[in-house]
């Protein structure tokens, strides 16, 4: 039994094989579809909108 444990250990993988990259691809992916549509969501511009005026009234004098 520890030789089988032992043989386990001494794999070694290094970086992500192509499954792991198109998976890590795929969900930055959707990330990138989920923000874009959240920003541009007529609230949330708005919100912006305002965020950034009252920054400028601050700071501007």
């Amino acid at each position: 039994m520890s030789t089988v444990i032992t043989r386990l250990r001494r794999r070694d993988e290094h970086g992500m094989s192509t499954a792991e990259y198109a998976v890590g691809t795929v969900a930055a992916c959707g990330f990138g579809g989920v923000l874009y549509k959240l920003l541009s969501s007529e609230p949330v511009r708005n919100m912006l909108e305002e965020v950034i005026k009252r920054a400028f009234s601050i700071f501007g004098g």
